[in-house]
């Protein structure tokens, strides 16, 4: 699984590397269906945008972004959302 972090007018400090790779601890279960995540984090007038684009083996590309006024706070719910993405997908593929 490849892991590229993006900032945008925003400077990705290690820390946020390391609470990235932290909350990655999430997706084990799911490493083996997942090839690519991209992260993007901007930093607005209004907090931060968090997205992230996922890219499963099988060609299916899903798109998760989450909106806060903190920084940690969105990239928890990322995580949340982009927990419940992957398992719908592995439960899909699983079906079939």
């Amino acid at each position: 699984m490849h892991v590229d972090v993006k900032g945008v007018h925003y400077h990705v400090s290690d820390n946020t590397r390391e609470f990235i790779d932290k909350k990655m601890q999430k997706l084990d279960f799911a490493k083996d269906y997942i090839m690519n995540l991209r992260f993007t984090i901007t930093k607005g007038t209004t907090g931060f945008t968090t997205e992230v684009n996922v890219s499963f083996k099988w060609g299916k590309t899903s798109h998760v972004k989450e909106e806060s006024f903190e920084l940690w706070e969105a990239l928890e719910l990322l995580f949340d959302k982009l927990q419940e993405k992957v398992k719908k997908e592995k439960a899909k593929i699983q079906d079939h």
